[in-house]
C-alpha cells in the first residue's frame, strides 16, 4: 500500500479525496520509440501488403492488410493514451485528457466494423467467383509481415506486465504475426492444390477473428463511455469492504467510472455516527482502495447520520441485484 498519496480537503461538507497513484502505470518514455518505429514499420507494410494483394487477386493478402490497419490505430491509440494521461488537469477539463483513449477505442471500434463490411463484401463476392491467385507473392509478403510484427511484438515484451497499453500493443502485434503465418499456409496450401477457393476462405477466417477482437473492443469502450464499472473492479466487493470498516453503519451513493482505459475513480457516502474518522483512517482508507482495488482517485464523504438523500437526487442505497 507505500506509495500512495492521499489529499484532505475540509470545507464543512465533509468531503475527503483520497488520491492514491500506486496504480498508475503508464508507458515510460522509453516505449515512445516503440511505438514510432511499430506504427512507422506496420504503416509501410500495410501499404505494400494490400497493394500486392490487390495485384496477386489474394483477398487473404488484403484481409490481413486491414488487420495490421487496425493494429496501427490501435498502436497509435495507445501511444496518444499514454502522452495524453501525462498531460495536468485545466479548469475546463477538471480530470485532463484521460477519458480521450476512451472515446478513441469507440472510433478504432466503428472504423474497424466498415472496413470490416468491405473486405467481407469483397470475399463473398470471391468465394461465388473464384479467381487465379499468385501464391508465390501472397506466400512472400505474408512472410515479411511474420518478421516485422515479431520484431514489433518483441519491442513491448518487457513492458506487457506493467501497462495495459502496452500488454495491447504487445498482443496485438503477436496475434498479427499468427495471423500472417496462416496466409503463408494457405499460400502453400493453393500453390501445392490449385483450389483458389483457399484464399477467400482464409480470408473469411481472418475476418471473424477481426470482428471477435473489434466486438470486445467495441463492447468495453461503450461501457466505458458509460461510465460502467471496470471489468477488473468488483464493485460488490468494494461495497463488502466500505461497509466492514470499523465505525462504518451504511454505505450508499457508490459510483465507480473508469477515467480513462486505465484509472478508476470512485466516490461514496460512509455513515459513521460517532463522528468525523480524521486523516488516519481516511488515509488508509485512500491506501487500502490503491493497492487492494487498483482505484487510485478516491472521494470518500462521511455522515453522521444516514440521509435518505441529498443534492438533486435521491441517495442510492446498497447495489441492486439485478445488473
Amino acid at each position: 500500500m507505500s506509495g500512495a498519496h492521499h489529499h484532505h480537503h475540509d470545507h464543512g461538507h465533509g468531503h475527503d479525496h483520497g488520491h492514491g497513484h500506486g496504480h498508475h502505470h503508464h508507458a515510460p518514455t522509453s516505449f515512445g520509440r516503440a511505438f514510432a518505429v511499430g506504427i512507422v514499420l506496420n504503416s509501410v507494410f500495410v501499404v505494400i501488403e494490400a497493394g500486392y494483394g490487390i495485384a496477386s487477386g489474394s483477398m487473404a493478402l488484403v484481409a490481413d492488410a486491414g488487420h495490421n490497419l487496425s493494429d496501427v490505430l490501435s498502436l497509435a491509440v495507445a501511444w496518444a493514451a499514454s502522452v495524453l494521461a501525462a498531460r495536468p488537469p485545466s479548469a475546463r477539463f477538471t480530470y485532463g485528457y484521460k477519458s480521450s483513449s476512451i472515446l478513441a477505442a469507440l472510433f478504432n471500434a466503428a472504423l474497424l466494423m466498415l472496413a470490416l463490411g468491405a473486405i467481407l463484401v469483397e470475399t463473398i463476392r470471391r468465394l461465388i467467383e473464384p479467381q487465379p491467385i499468385s501464391a508465390g507473392p501472397v506466400m512472400v509478403v505474408a512472410g515479411i509481415g511474420i518478421a516485422i510484427n515479431t520484431i514489433t511484438a518483441l519491442m513491448f515484451l518487457r513492458g506487457r506486465e506493467h501497462d495495459i497499453n502496452i500488454r495491447g500493443a504487445y498482443l496485438h502485434m503477436a496475434s498479427d504475426a499468427a495471423v500472417s503465418a496462416g496466409v503463408v499456409a494457405a499460400g502453400a496450401l493453393i500453390a501445392f492444390t490449385g483450389a483458389w477457393w483457399i484464399d477467400p476462405v482464409t480470408s473469411l477466417v481472418i475476418v471473424g477473428v477481426i470482428a471477435w477482437g473489434t466486438w470486445g473492443l467495441a463492447k468495453d469502450s461503450l461501457k466505458m463511455g458509460l461510465h460502467g464499472v471496470p471489468a477488473t473492479v468488483d464493485a460488490r466487493r468494494v461495497e463488502q469492504f466500505l461497509t466492514g470498516l470499523p465505525g462504518v453503519s451504511a454505505v450508499h451513493d457508490l459510483h465507480i467510472w473508469p477515467m480513462s482505459t486505465t484509472e478508476t475513480a470512485m466516490t461514496a457516502h460512509l455513515v459513521i455516527p460517532a463522528g468525523h474518522p480524521g486523516d488516519d483512517f481516511l488515509n488508509e482508507l485512500s491506501n487500502a482502495l490503491a493497492h487492494d482495488f487498483a482505484i487510485c482517485h478516491s472521494t470518500v464523504q462521511v455522515e453522521t447520520a444516514d440521509h435518505a438523500g441529498h443534492g438533486c437526487a435521491p441517495a442510492n442505497g446498497t447495489l441492486a441485484a439485478a445488473e
